[in-house]
């Protein structure tokens, strides 16, 4: 057995525990078929990825976890608890910040604990530890117009932490932003997710972004959506943020995916 096919074997699943199981979900919308019996276990702790061609129901798969959508057949469990709609052990960062424009940075940050009645005093200290931790320290009172995307998706963050959520669900978080501060804001989620101690499900197109900041890799087939393949790398996982990318089996990964994936592509 090669090097590459070792690192992209699927574990014994016994061997993982999972804070997410997805279980048979089929997703239909009138006549179209988005999700076909998928099945997909999500290990605790964790980062995965979903990836695939644009359509193949990255998303709304997602937004079945999150409880936003209702599958047309099929459970989610988190926790060994069945999804039947949103939750506080869920939260959700969205690709176009859906930041509040009339509340500063920490009212922003602090809004899902607010929803939940923690008094002012503490929701603040809570906002203005992650408000912190994601760099933004010192613009507490800046309201969304006075900051630049990177800055407004890093305060969508930090509210997704501040919540304290078990699961983190990330809907393509760093597609609107230049390529330098999406190769800073990859390299802050390998901490987040080191640190945290959270499961993040993370959508993205690109599979080199993937590859890097990923535990598991779900490689999604073209509508109706089933899962390809599971990819999980391992031997540069330690190795450092600035040595994953020259690293020969980071190389050899993102070569076996595009040819994977190559004939889906139009």
């Amino acid at each position: 057995m090669s090097q590459i096919e070792k690192l992209i074997m699927q574990p014994d699943p016994a061997a993982l525990e999972s804070a997410v199981s997805v279980r048979h979900i089929s997703k239909n919308y009138g006549p179209v078929e988005a999700l076909r019996d998928l099945s997909l276990e999500f290990p605790r702790g964790q980062l995965t990825s979903l990836l695939g061609p644009s359509g193949c129901g990255k998303t709304t798969l997602l937004k079945i976890i999150a409880g936003l959508l209702e599958p047309t057949s099929g459970e989610i469990e988190v926790n060994g608890r069945k999804v039947t709609g949103p939750g506080p052990d869920r939260a959700f960062v969205f690709q176009d910040f859906a930041l509040m424009p009339w509340a500063n940075v920490i009212r922003n940050v602090g809004f899902g604990l607010e929803m939940r009645g923690v008094p002012t005093s503490e929701r603040e200290a809570i906002a203005e530890r992650y408000i912190r931790q994601v760099g933004l320290a010192g613009f507490e009172k800046s309201y969304p117009h006075e900051l630049s995307g990177g800055m407004r998706q890093r305060v969508g963050l930090a509210r997704a932490l501040a919540v304290d959520a078990e699961v983190l669900l990330m809907d393509e978080p760093f597609s609107a932003v230049d390529e330098q501060t999406r190769r800073k804001f990859q390299e802050d989620l390998l901490g987040l997710v080191q640190n945290e101690n959270k499961t993040f499900i993370f959508v993205t197109h690109s599979i080199e972004e993937a590859v890097y900041v990923s535990d598991q890799i779900a490689i999604l087939l073209p509508r109706p959506s089933r899962v390809h393949e599971i990819i999980r790398p391992s031997s540069f996982r330690n190795k450092g943020v600035d040595n994953i990318r020259r690293d020969p089996e980071y190389l050899d990964i993102v070569d076996q995916i595009w040819a994977s994936l190559r004939s889906y592509v139009e």
